[in-house]
Formats: C-alpha cells, sequence, structure tokens
C-alpha cells in the first residue's frame, strides 16, 4: 500500500509538471496581456506598459517564466513557510489571496450539485431498472437524454425566466389557481403511481391518494398564505420524523427488524422532543453551534444502534444515524422557514436571485444569511444537477441490469432472501464500483463545467477567474485554476482507486 501511494505521488507530480508546462505556453502564446494598453488612449500608456512587463515579467521568454512560475508554485509545498507565490494578476494582487474565495464559492456551489446529482441520479436509476421498459422507465430516459443534450447557458436562462422571474412575481399575489392545482395534482399522482407500481387497481388507489393529497395540500398553502409565512409546525414535524424513522428501517434493515425499528423509533422520538426543547437555543445559534449540535445528533444516532444490540450492531447503528441525522435536517429547515419572511421584507418581496453569490449590505442572523446564500446557489445548483443528473442515472440503470442478470443474484433469490435485501446488500455494491469512477472524472468535470454556469449567474468562483483572466491574457489567475482542477482531479481518482478496493474484495491495492 505505501509504495503504490509513493509511486501514485511521484506519477502525479510529474503529470502536473508537463501539464502546467503545456497550459502555460498555450495561454502565453495565445494572448496578450497587453492588448487593452495598446489600444488604450490614456497619455501615460507606455509607463503603464512598462509597469505590467515588469510585474509580470513580460519581458522574459515564456518557457522561462513558466519556470519561474514553478519555482514560486513549488514553494507551497514547504508546510508552514507560507512562501507559497502563485504570480500576481493584471490588477497587482496576488493569486493566493484571491484563489481561496474563489474556491469556496465554486466549492460551495459544485459540492452541493454533485451531492444530489449523485444521490437522485442514482436512486432514479436503480428503481428505472427495477421498472425496464415501464412507463417509468421510458419517460426518465427521454427526460435523461433530453437533459444531457442540454448546453449549460440555456438551463441557466430557463431557470433565470421560470423559476425566479417566475416565483418572484408569485409572491406578489401567493395564490394557486384551481386550474395549476388540478395539473400539479395529476403530474404527482401520475409520477407516483409509476414509481410504486403493480397491478392497475393498485396504481390507480395510488393516483388518486396522492394527486388528491397534493390538491388538498397546494390548496391549503395557497389559501392560508404559506408561502408568505412558511413552517412545518408540530403536526407536520411529527409526522415527517415518524415517515423518516419508518423508511430508512425499511429500507436499510426491514420492517420486521424489531431492533432496527426500536433504534429508529428511539431516534424519532429524541428528534421530536429536540425539536420543541432547542427552539430557544436556536434564537441566538451560530454556525459553531450547528455545528457542535450535528455532531452530537450523529453520535446520539450511532450510540443507541449500539446500544439496542442485535445480531447487527452495525446495521441498527446505521439506521439509528440515518434517522437522526434527517430528523435533525427537519428541524433546521424549519428554523430556516421561520426567517423567511424577515429574508422577504429585506429583499423587497423578490427573494430568488439570479446574479451574484450574495445581497450586498445585508444584515442578519445566521438564519437570514443562510437563506441568502441558499437563494443565490438555488438556480446555478440546479443549472449543474440537471446536466450531471442524467449521467448518473443512465449509468446507475445500465449497472443494475446488468448486475441483476448475474449468476449470484440468481442464487441469493434462490435461497430465499427478500428482495430488498437482494437488491441493497447483494446488487446496489456492485453497482457502485463504476459509479466510483464517474464521480471522480465528474468532480474534476463540475469544476471545469462551472465556468458557464458562474459566469451566467455572475458568481465570483473558480470558473469566473478562469474565464476573466483568459479573456485578458491574465496568465497566472489561469494557472491556479489549471492547478486547484488538477490536483482535485488527480486526488479524486486516487480515491477512487482506493474505493475500488472496499467495494470488491476481489480487487486488491499493491
Amino acid at each position: 500500500m505505501v509504495s503504490f501511494i509513493l509511486r501514485r505521488i511521484l506519477v502525479s507530480i510529474l503529470i502536473l509538471i508537463a501539464a502546467s508546462f503545456l497550459m502555460y505556453m498555450l495561454v502565453a502564446y495565445s494572448v496578450d496581456p497587453l492588448a487593452d494598453l495598446r489600444s488604450s488612449n490614456n497619455p501615460n500608456k507606455e509607463a503603464l506598459i512598462t509597469a505590467r512587463v515588469q510585474l509580470l515579467h513580460l519581458d522574459v521568454a515564456p518557457p522561462l517564466r513558466w519556470a519561474l512560475w514553478l519555482g514560486g508554485a513549488a514553494k507551497c509545498l514547504i508546510p508552514f513557510a507560507n512562501a507559497c507565490d502563485l504570480g500576481a494578476t493584471i490588477s497587482n494582487a496576488q493569486v493566493t489571496d484571491i484563489l481561496p474565495q474563489a474556491l469556496g464559492s465554486t466549492v460551495q456551489l459544485v459540492t452541493l450539485a454533485l451531492v444530489l446529482a449523485v444521490v437522485f441520479g442514482i436512486s432514479i436509476g436503480i428503481i428505472t431498472a427495477l421498472r425496464q421498459y415501464s412507463g417509468l422507465d421510458n419517460t426518465m430516459t427521454f427526460i435523461s437524454f433530453f437533459l444531457y443534450s442540454l448546453p449549460a447557458f440555456l438551463v441557466a436562462v430557463l431557470l433565470k425566466e421560470f423559476i425566479a422571474l417566475g416565483f418572484n412575481n408569485f409572491l406578489a399575489d401567493p395564490v394557486i389557481s384551481w386550474y395549476w392545482l388540478v395539473i400539479i395534482g395529476v403530474l404527482m399522482g401520475a409520477i407516483f403511481q409509476s414509481l410504486v407500481g403493480g397491478d392497475r387497481r393498485r396504481r390507480l388507489i395510488v393516483f388518486a391518494a396522492v394527486g388528491g393529497a397534493t390538491f388538498l395540500l397546494l390548496w391549503f398553502m395557497s389559501a392560508t398564505g404559506w408561502f408568505l409565512t412558511p413552517g412545518l409546525g408540530p403536526v407536520a414535524m411529527i409526522i415527517l420524523i415518524a415517515g423518516i424513522a419508518l423508511g430508512a428501517t425499511a429500507l436499510m434493515a426491514g420492517l420486521q427488524n424489531r431492533k432496527a425499528l426500536i433504534t429508529a423509533g428511539i431516534n424519532g422520538a429524541i428528534g421530536i422532543i429536540a425539536y420543541f426543547a432547542i427552539q430557544p437555543l436556536l434564537n441566538i445559534s451560530s454556525a459553531a453551534t450547528i455545528a457542535i449540535l450535528a455532531i452530537v445528533t450523529l453520535a446520539v444516532g450511532l450510540v443507541s444502534g449500539w446500544l439496542v444490540g442485535g445480531y447487527d450492531r452495525g446495521q441498527n447503528m446505521r439506521v439509528g444515524a440515518v434517522t437522526a441525522v434527517l430528523s435533525g435536517a427537519l428541524i433546521l429547515i424549519d428554523r430556516f422557514m421561520q426567517a423567511w419572511p424577515q429574508y422577504l421584507q429585506d429583499t423587497n418581496g423578490r427573494p430568488i436571485a439570479t446574479v451574484g453569490s450574495s445581497t450586498p449590505n445585508l444584515n442578519g442572523d445566521i438564519w437570514v444569511s443562510g437563506l441568502d446564500t441558499f437563494t443565490h446557489l438555488l438556480l446555478p445548483t440546479i443549472a449543474l444537477l440537471l446536466i450531471s443528473f442524467a449521467s448518473y442515472t443512465r449509468y446507475s440503470r445500465a449497472g443494475m441490469l446488468e448486475v441483476l442478470n448475474q449468476d449470484y443474484i440468481r442464487t441469493a433469490r434462490a435461497k430465499g432472501l427478500p428482495e430488498r435485501t437482494v437488491i441493497v446488500r447483494h446488487a446496489f455494491r456492485n453497482v457502485l464500483i463504476p459509479i466510483t469512477t464517474l464521480v471522480a472524472f465528474d468532480v474534476g468535470a463540475l469544476l471545469g463545467g462551472a465556468i458557464i454556469t458562474e459566469r451566467v449567474f455572475a458568481i465570483p468562483g473558480m470558473g469566473f477567474l478562469f474565464s476573466a483572466g483568459l479573456s485578458a491574457g491574465d496568465l497566472n489567475p489561469v494557472m491556479g485554476y489549471f492547478v486547484v482542477i488538477a490536483i482535485m482531479a488527480i486526488l479524486f481518482n486516487f480515491l477512487a482507486d482506493l474505493a475500488y478496493a472496499s467495494l470488491d474484495p476481489r480487487v486488491r491495492v499493491r
């Protein structure tokens, strides 16, 4: 293992050096960083040109300039020396000063989009594989190929028009007409009956129940002004947490597993009690308080599963952790909803943002600022999510169909194992092997693909930094972007290699 890691590190360093040289030469010979000054009518144009030449070492040949840049970048490897030097921008700002802020904005955007794409894409892909050639499968196949073919800038423009502007206009008079209530109810009923499957009678019952419930829920929200003063409330919290406990148990252990059901019930009860108990604490909370509460929540879930015991303590601990974390997330969502009226007032009734990463001069607590971050990242996250979601859906569907035809799956079914155990414990783990490669590749692709999204939504992230630097011939920010993307791609591919060994016992890292 040690020799494998050392070899990978050495090869990665050589790849980085060679790729950085090619990138540096391509940018240096393709764009003139003095073009804006040469066409300027400024009387001291020559002095400005001389100053920029000295700042960026433009009087040195590009290969030698790359060597100087590489020497400064190598200092970043010296721990605790604070000697990292990635050069300066045209405006005489150090790249090491602007890179962390840009990286933070992009990672915040890409992380959420990647997690949601993986979760929803794999889930939908597996469900469609289990319902092969059904109406749900055909519909999701069409949607996946349609989303995969859409360019990023078109998705961004459509989201601005129909979600941001449409929802902001809707909030001026948040009343849903009967026409839309019926349409949304029919659509939700159709979606859920296709997910549940079964015979025609069962699907009609699900269609009617879900469609009617959706119609009544939206009518209630419209009639009570819920969109202006949202909140889950005690009744909804109890119902949702109970649903989380049952769902986590059914998915991860099966409802016949008493120990897992008890663990989920304990954590659900603790979550309901905590909802009422910690409201005063949440009103004065900070980010550190939320982090501590999250750690405590995870610990309670794990410890409760271990104490309940049973023949499979690990399974109980996972059920308890999932139930506790999701219940805690519901409590936080409800608290954010309570801050919505204040945020709506601060944004003049138009909360969904179309540009930037934050509202200028917005003063508020952690809940208002959190809503501000959410509304600014909502549209770009959806744009990246839709594009990545399509590929995960197709890969997971194809992988599940291939795995379900394997001999060990037929053997597991012949031994009488429940279908949930066959799918979750035997098939799903092997589906994750090719998905791991896709996730590792997609991290770099999303960071690179965020260039277009960040330009459209004016988010000052890594993509914005790269495109602005490339347009102006500002080489050092472009190289800073390249270094981060290259390191992330190499790192996640290395982690994918290590993940193969844990997912497939036949794979050994040597």
